[in-house]
């Protein structure tokens, strides 16, 4: 039904007057002729208008008007209208097959291979092609007669083959490696803070020579968030390190939560959170959100203030000064941060929406809590910390650690002069 429809409101058009002003009125036609109707189609268009008549121009208004009715490309238009001149009739070509090379080795030639790889345990290409000119020309097996003549490179397709893996095929599960460190979840901190999320940021190689290592750690509540650098992610450095992550938090800490990274899963970061009785969680296969906060941390705040350029390792004590007294204050202090709500949708779905009225920094954060208080570190109080936090404005802080960060760069790039 449709395509008569369509049959008929195109039969109104009889001149190529028309058909101009229908290419100039219309950008896009609601409708396409179909698949199966381009052919007769297109043969009724040319014998309502002719082709051969009509100059440059006018042909060109006719394969315009035909591309847009059918949908077709210009080259497709222009062979089917040569195809219609030449033979007046515009028929389906049927499709040729194609034709592939020539079988030279046999299913029996291919189970021959499966069988001499199993014998010799599957030795490389060139080996195995020796043992198969041997086997024919010493040994006189004449069924290796046609293998004796494989190239290496065919005999790694013939492997790649399915009559070949079907004769070798075998499956082995994945033997897992037990590390009985940690356990495998994502922190549960239930609006408790204390649980923190800590991931490793490389700063750069140099010529092969390795740049210092920033290790960033962030509470999963308030998004207090203190950076740290070392030299290298070995033992001496790291446990150091991450004992003055631990003691920067005002809060006590409960739980640590890492990637799988060695520099965190090893037998001497997990004795000395057990001996502080912090939880240890780290990382599970398949779920990227498990650490997503330090990730994200890693890009809006260690790179945005530190770059990605390479710092040498021996300006790690520098640049661990400059993250102690101003990156660390300023963003727990002074820089605002997003903090979700979580919405359940009819479905039970859930979903985080990010308001503006939920703009705060992490410590107005962490003062949000009920009872804040009570989760303090001995020796410490909220009021010391309003002072900290009133000590300057926020543009004050900023202004320091922008100036105080042109001053790293330039004694990093002066210490870089130095040695060189």
């Amino acid at each position: 039904m449709r395509s008569m429809v369509i049959n008929m409101e195109e039969a109104k058009l009889q001149t190529l007057e028309q058909i101009k002003a229908f290419l100039d009125g219309t950008s896009e036609v609601a409708f396409r002729v179909p698949k199966e109707d381009r052919n007769p189609f297109i043969e009724r268009v040319l014998k309502r208008f002719g082709y051969a008549p009509h100059g440059r121009v006018d042909r060109g208004v006719l394969l315009r008007y035909i591309e847009r009715m059918t949908g077709l490309s210009r080259q497709q238009v222009t062979r089917l209208v040569a195809q219609y001149r030449k033979g007046g009739k515009l028929s389906k070509q049927p499709c040729k097959p194609k034709q592939g090379f020539a079988y030279c080795y046999t299913p029996a030639d291919v189970a021959l291979l499966a069988e001499t790889d199993v014998l010799h345990s599957t030795l490389s290409g060139p080996a195995t092609k020796k043992l198969m000119e041997r086997a024919y020309q010493v040994f006189g097996d004449s069924r290796y007669e046609r293998l004796a003549g494989l190239s290496v490179s065919h005999l790694y397709n013939l492997r790649g083959s399915k009559p070949y893996q079907n004769k070798r095929r075998h499956w082995t599960q994945t033997n897992p490696t037990a590390a009985p460190i940690g356990t495998r979840r994502a922190p549960r901190p239930d609006g408790v803070p204390g649980y923190i999320r800590i991931d490793s940021v490389h700063q750069g190689d140099m010529d092969g020579v390795k740049g210092v290592y920033h290790i960033n750690a962030v509470d999963c509540v308030t998004q207090m968030q203190f950076v740290a650098t070392c030299e290298k992610i070995s033992e001496a450095y790291m446990l150091p390190l991450i004992g003055q992550l631990l003691a920067g938090f005002p809060f006590a800490i409960l739980g640590f939560h890492s990637d799988n990274g060695s520099e965190y899963i090893n037998y001497q970061v997990a004795k000395m959170l057990d001996k502080l009785l912090i939880e240890f969680t780290k990382s599970r296969p398949r779920h990227s959100n498990d650490n997503a906060l330090a990730e994200s941390k890693n890009a809006s705040i260690v790179r945005k203030h530190l770059g990605y350029a390479h710092i040498p390792q021996h300006c790690a004590s520098l640049v661990n000064a400059f993250c102690t007294e101003f990156l660390n204050p300023y963003v727990n202090f002074h820089r605002p941060c997003f903090f979700p709500e979580t919405i359940t949708d009819a479905k039970g779905k859930e979903r985080k929406k990010y308001c503006y009225k939920n703009m705060m920094t992490p410590y107005e954060k962490f003062k949000s809590i009920p009872e804040a208080g009570k989760h303090l570190k001995n020796g410490i109080t909220l009021e010391q910390l309003d002072a900290q936090a009133a000590k300057m404005s926020d543009n004050a802080a900023a202004l320091a650690l922008n100036n105080a960060r042109k001053k790293l760069f330039r004694d990093i790039a002066a210490a870089m002069k130095k040695q060189a």
